[in-house]
């Protein structure tokens, strides 16, 4: 039998074209300082501002680069949250939010503009069955409605 007329003979694989493959997921908080660093900043730079300013603790440039590069298990600490956020020149809470979504896949919502009194009723109305959320519904739908005929 000679090659020609083998029918199990198989060709060699080609590898994929990197060129073609998708960026690979990056956690929000990498992203965070991936930004910083195409904005022109350095490892070096965020490893010089990064100090929390309640406790005075330090992190190192290395941290940043691993954040971005090969993130660790767990979510960083509430100490190097503050540092982090004083490096970034962003809010802790921006920071806690995208520690959130990296590690625990949780994306914080917020109602910008409404009041205490907005939060206390949408947090009840979590708390409800979905029957008791449709009995609330149609108690500020007629409320709409009445509104509109007076």
């Amino acid at each position: 039998m000679n090659r020609e007329n083998d029918q199990d003979a198989t060709a060699a694989a080609t590898a994929p074209d990197s060129s073609t493959a998708g960026p690979s997921p990056t956690g929000a908080l990498s992203r965070l300082i991936q930004d910083a660093l195409d904005t022109g900043k350095s490892l070096r730079d965020l490893g010089k501002a990064a100090i929390d300013p309640k406790t005075g603790a330090k992190i190192s440039w290395q941290y940043f680069q691993k954040l971005v590069k090969n993130p660790p298990a767990s979510a960083p600490n509430p100490t190097q949250i503050g540092a982090i956020a004083a490096a970034l020149g962003k809010s802790e809470q921006r920071i806690k939010e995208a520690a959130a979504e990296q590690w625990l896949d949780y994306r914080a919502t917020e109602l910008a503009g409404y009041g205490g009194t907005a939060r206390i009723i949408l947090g009840h109305l979590g708390g409800m069955t979905e029957q008791e959320q449709k009995r609330w519904l149609a108690m500020i739908e007629a409320d709409e409605r009445s509104r509109r005929e007076d």
